[in-house]
């Protein structure tokens, strides 16, 4: 049992979903407590996040012989990315791109392909994999974005529960029960923010 539901002596329930914006709608919508999400702007209007406890990049990939040199040679009139619908991602780009057009499928991989866009954004991590399979695609450096990933809580609550968040973040973070999590599921343990060590 999490060091949080020991500590304030409460039972806990996971639901799982499969979509940022589906966590999201049911804390909103009064069907959750907390949520795990990447920290928004957008989001931050609803949602009191707690220090980050997690850093992930936001990267592209594009056909090895388009004319990308790097990342920053996305953001063209005509381009146009495959982006998660409601992923921090999309609501970032949708927020910064000035020029280029974004496309939302239920994963940017699946909607770049269906629909023969010029660039997929996604996390790097599952891109990356996806890339090393198809060699007609390349992952374009640097990554357009941090992901900063945090759990969230309605605004309505008292700010003593999001500073207990946060603090219960960075004890996690700083025993190494962080770093191990991400080890035990396949994923980087340096991934860990360092803000919240």
């Amino acid at each position: 049992m999490p060091l949080g539901t020991k500590r304030l002596a409460l039972p806990v329930q996971f639901i799982c979903l499969d979509a940022a914006r589906k966590s999201y709608a049911a804390m909103a919508e009064g069907h959750a407590d907390l949520c795990f999400l990447a920290v928004d702007p957008d989001r931050e209007k609803e949602v009191a996040f707690s220090t980050p406890y997690v850093h992930i990049e936001g990267v592209y990939a594009a056909p090895v012989n388009s004319a990308f040199a790097s990342a920053d040679d996305v953001d063209r009139d005509g381009v146009r990315i495959g982006v998660k619908k409601g992923s921090a991602y999309d609501l970032y780009l949708s927020r910064t791109l000035r020029h280029a057009t974004v496309v939302r499928g239920d994963e940017g991989i699946d909607v770049y392909h269906a629909e023969s866009l010029d660039v997929a954004a996604g996390i790097r991590q599952p891109l990356t994999a996806h890339v090393s399979q198809r060699a007609e695609l390349r992952l374009l450096e640097p990554a357009f974005m941090t992901i900063r990933q945090a759990m969230g809580t309605t605004k309505e609550r008292r700010p003593k529960t999001t500073q207990f968040l946060s603090e219960l973040v960075t004890e996690l973070a700083a025993s190494g029960f962080i770093a191990e999590a991400l080890r035990h599921s396949g994923q980087d343990p340096t991934l860990t923010a360092p803000t919240a060590v």
